[in-house]
């Protein structure tokens, strides 16, 4: 999954994305609306965490522009400002969650996996796909009722494919989802984790499309 981060306070933003990052998740932090701006419009997030008292531009404004463009991604609000006011405008400019600082980033992570999973229309905490089941909360997966150890990184590629089971994932997709701007996806990375997933799963678990990318395998469920 990847996230947006919208914070112009350092420490949190430093804070947020680093932490994040080791809870699995790609995340782009900027400081600014304008950056925020362009990087919302440039690449394919998942989620947009969003500080309303922003320098130049208050998240309000900016999440009212993104609500008449049609960008319709869930955003979570983050801010110090606890006001009901300003608890109203920014559900009311199309936020889906709103945070009061100081949060924890456990409770931050469940919110940005509720809100997804209610745009994705996923509300079940266990994902099923033949003898396989996955929850994402805790980024667990069994096979045939066995646990699978999974790395961080091959648990958010499994996650991707059971998201979009009916679609064929490009390499440029799967780089988007899984892959922020201060860590790029080597050569062979993707070959290695598909690899291992089907080692550790099933072998027909992921097909690979030549010149077109990899889709999710039909592995029936054992009666």
């Amino acid at each position: 999954m990847r996230i947006l981060i919208v914070e112009d306070d350092p420490l949190i933003g430093d804070g947020l994305k680093n932490g994040l990052r080791l809870l699995g998740y790609a995340v782009d932090w900027f400081v600014n609306g304008k950056e925020g701006d362009q990087a919302l419009r440039a690449v394919r997030y998942d989620a947009v965490v969003l500080d309303l008292g922003l320098p130049s531009e208050d998240g309000v404004t900016l999440l009212t522009r993104w609500r008449h463009a049609g960008i319709d991604l869930p955003v979570v609000i983050l801010t110090a400002r606890d006001a009901i006011e300003s608890r109203i405008a920014g559900l009311d400019a199309g936020a889906d969650d709103y945070l009061i600082k100081p949060i924890t980033l456990d409770e931050l992570a469940a919110r940005l996996r509720a809100v997804t999973r209610r745009l994705a229309g996923k509300p079940e905490p266990i994902w099923r796909h033949g003898d396989l089941e996955y929850q994402p909360a805790s980024h667990e997966a069994r096979w045939k009722g066995l646990a699978v150890d999974l790395t961080v990184r091959e648990a958010q590629l499994l996650e991707l494919f059971l998201t979009h089971p009916s679609r064929v994932l490009t390499r440029d997709f799967i780089r988007d989802k899984l892959y922020d701007w201060d860590s790029g996806l080597e050569s062979n990375a993707l070959e290695v984790h598909v690899h291992h997933l089907r080692k550790k799963i099933h072998p027909k678990l992921i097909r690979t499309l030549r010149g077109a990318g990899y889709a999710l395998g039909q592995v029936e469920a054992e009666a």
